[in-house]
């Protein structure tokens, strides 16, 4: 029945659908996480009030094991797209994902919920480089492909916003399981729909898999995201974090080595040595260490600060991810007419400045202030995921977009952990400092201090319990150092995305050098194929 994957001219007519299809498949496991993160406090609670009574500890890894899974298999998952077919490695990620997640959110106890998060890191690990690659495949033009990848990017975006706002209203309604029971119906809809409209494509060298490869990669990088996940609460210098730190580094550089002596890699090393390839994924890395340690500071801004509903929240940062939505497309044909370095370093400059207007708000910040920094945020974003993520796809032969696509989302999901690490770190040393110094002669008993010196929603939640004013003191204290705590982290992100800027500017080539012959040319049809799927104000 899908004989016509293998008709050129069929593949091309359903294109845009394909795209379609693939960002269905996407945006499931892109909103996983923040969907979930807006359930945590209902996990806390007892049995008997609706939860399962997860400790904080059971907390932190309903929401790790994922990632730290997803994460660790996505180069295995890369290539073994390659050698056995991406869709296949599309189908099958959809399929063990959704299942993980019926399974989820009937879970009884948090161990139960722990290991079948770690199932949906499985199966997300296989979809997430499965869609990218075989975008890659399916847009030849590299005019079409650069759009088609800007609308994916513009759908991953998306998910920062819809996940809390969907959490949010689930939780309303529903049990905490609905969270992750939503997952089931957009799976299927993936599947049928890859059944009929996605091609399958794999690497025609059909290499031999690298098991050696494959193992010193997973146990390195889940070694170094575990150091961290648990660097912020054991300790950066306690003995498992460094021991582990060593370890994970050690493993990664035995796989570098592997890799380059091996005659059949994984991962062809000699990508690096490609500008275009390298200097893009390093500002991948650099600007999701900043994104995700934004988010992360953020949402508690919101929320403890604020004092916003999550439900409110989430459709705070709405307008953000609807700029995305609209600018990643149109970043394609900006790249088209001044090149990609001019418009990766800008988008990366327009970041850092919103990162350094974050720095300026307070407890009285009106709400449209903080919605347009966001804004200016999410424009200066869509100016840098699309054209980063095209650079590094298109500098690779088509035979090996799973790999390339796995490490592009390899370096996502690890500049993510080290953002919430890093930043979340100089968050958590600077509002620890000031709390107290802020609290020292306030006769707060020793017990309610150590809670508030936790972190501001303990602080929020003491001063709630205090009252009168104690309890002011308490939360003005909290919160002013929470605000000095993000003031810091965001200035810190601020520095690191205008290094990337300066970077890419230095070192990425202005453009990709297309042979002429690999540009297909355009007809009439085309363009209006393009116009229905890509945003009209992104015509030329």
């Amino acid at each position: 029945m899908r004989n016509w994957q293998h008709d050129d001219d069929v593949v091309h007519r359903r294109r845009w659908l394909t795209l379609v299809v693939l960002c269905v498949s996407l945006i499931v496991i892109v909103i996983d996480n923040s969907i979930l993160n807006v359930a945590l406090p209902t996990l806390s609670r007892p049995e008997s009030a609706g939860g399962l009574g997860a400790a904080d500890s059971d907390l932190q890894w309903i929401v790790d094991s994922y990632v730290l899974v997803f994460a660790g298999l996505l180069l295995t998952a890369g290539a073994l797209g390659d050698r056995f077919g991406r869709y296949k490695a599309l189908a099958g990620g959809l399929a063990v994902f959704g299942a993980a997640s019926a399974l989820a959110a009937f879970s009884g106890s948090s161990a139960g919920l722990i290991a079948a998060r770690a199932v949906m890191g499985v199966g997300a690990a296989f979809i997430m480089p499965a869609t990218l690659s075989i975008i890659t495949n399916v847009f030849r033009d590299p005019r079409e492909r650069g759009r088609a990848i800007g609308v994916w990017a513009g759908v991953s975006a998306l998910g920062l916003a819809v996940g809390p706002v969907t959490g949010g209203f689930l939780l309303e309604h529903f049990w905490w399981g609905s969270v992750l029971l939503v997952n089931v119906p957009v799976v299927v809809l993936g599947l049928v729909g890859g059944f009929l409209l996605v091609p399958d494509s794999r690497d025609p060298a059909a290499p031999r898999l690298d098991v050696p490869g494959a193992v010193l990669s997973i146990a390195g990088l889940a070694i170094v995201l575990w150091a961290l996940i648990e660097g912020p609460t054991t300790g950066w210098r306690s003995g498992p974090v460094l021991g582990a730190f060593a370890v994970g580094f050690a493993l990664l550089a035995a796989f570098l080595v592997w890799e380059r002596r091996t005659d059949e890699p994984m991962l062809d090393v000699a990508f690096f040595r490609n500008p275009r390839f390298s200097a893009a994924s390093a500002a991948i890395t650099l600007t999701f260490l900043a994104l995700m340690g934004m988010i992360f500071m953020l949402t508690q801004y919101l929320q403890s600060v604020l004092a916003f509903s999550p439900l409110k929240a989430g459709a705070t940062l709405m307008p953000m991810s609807l700029v995305m939505v609209v600018l990643a497309p149109n970043s394609a044909r900006l790249v088209e007419r001044v090149g990609t370095k001019l418009v990766l370093g800008t988008g990366l400059l327009i970041v850092t400045l919103g990162l350094v207007l974050l720095s300026f708000v307070g407890v009285g910040t009106p709400t449209i202030v903080v919605i347009g920094i966001t804004i200016v945020l999410g424009a200066g974003l869509a100016n840098t995921m699309a054209p980063a993520t095209e650079s590094v796809m298109g500098s690779l032969p088509r035979e090996k977009a799973g790999v390339g696509s796995a490490v592009n989302d390899t370096t996502r999901q690890v500049g993510g952990a080290v953002g919430v690490a890093l930043l979340g770190s100089l968050l958590a040393s600077r509002y620890g400092d000031q709390v107290d110094s802020a609290l020292a002669g306030a006769n707060v008993p020793a017990g309610l201090l150590e809670r508030v010196g936790g972190n501001v929603q303990a602080g929020v939640a003491v001063a709630n319990e205090a009252g009168g004013p104690l309890g002011d003191r308490i939360l003005a204290a909290s919160q002013d150092a929470f605000l000095s705590g993000m003031h810091l982290a965001v200035l810190v992100a601020a520095g690191i995305t205008a290094l990337a800027a300066v970077g890419v500017l230095r070192w990425l080539p202005a453009r990709a050098v297309v042979p002429a012959d690999a540009v297909a040319p355009r007809t009439p049809e085309d363009d209006a194929d393009i116009e229905a799927v890509v945003p009209a104000t992104a015509a030329d």
